[in-house]
């Protein structure tokens, strides 16, 4: 009889959760090297003598840095507080939104157009309640859709691109003029 197969043991790395051998196309190679050399030194022969040659100048630059420099600098640089970056499955990092408001106008059937803004919930806006300002302000139908992106935007009928400016900013004065762009022939413009 022949022997029945046994499964293959598959390491994965403790820093990108990747196989060891795909580390190095990852997004994070440099945080993935210490674990490699700790855990899978036969791997990459050429990491180990690269982290001994960084040692041996990181040793001597420590110890001309001690007679050049006071000990005082090296405290403040250390204290200093790391940002914490979020990262998605598979080594990706997740950016971070601009809080941004959006502005722009969609023609529709040569004459017709449509007003959108997109992110006002970003400065804590309740996009339905803004949906009704913006409806009984400017009288026209206002609606919260979804848009492309799959995140919701409001729908204004007709063209108030640049009255609406001035009425988001006082009717919300959480939302600076400075964070609202309009987009125009595709390019994101400032409105201030």
């Amino acid at each position: 009889m022949a022997e029945k197969p046994q499964p293959v043991h598959v390491q994965y790395c403790g820093v990108c959760s990747l196989p060891p051998e795909y580390c190095e196309f990852g997004s994070d190679f440099d945080k993935c090297k210490p674990w490699l050399i700790q855990n899978v030194p036969d791997l990459y022969p050429n990491l180990i003598k690269e982290a001994n040659d960084k040692e041996a100048d990181r040793v001597a630059d420590k110890l001309q840095g001690t007679v050049i420099s006071s000990g005082a600098g090296d405290g403040a640089a250390s204290s200093a507080p790391k940002e914490e970056v979020k990262r998605l499955p598979g080594g990706k990092i997740k950016k971070k939104e601009k809080q941004e408001v959006v502005i722009e106008k969609v023609i529709r059937n040569k004459r017709k157009c449509i007003t959108t803004v997109k992110g006002l919930e970003l400065f804590g806006v309740k996009l339905s309640d803004a949906s009704k300002k913006l409806g009984k302000k400017f009288a026209t139908g206002a609606s919260v859709v979804k848009g492309p992106t799959e995140k919701e935007q409001i729908d204004v009928q007709g063209d108030i691109a640049y009255d609406i400016v001035e009425f988001i900013t006082d009717t919300w004065p959480d939302v600076p003029e400075t964070a609202i762009f309009f987009i125009e022939d595709g390019r994101k413009v400032p409105a201030a």
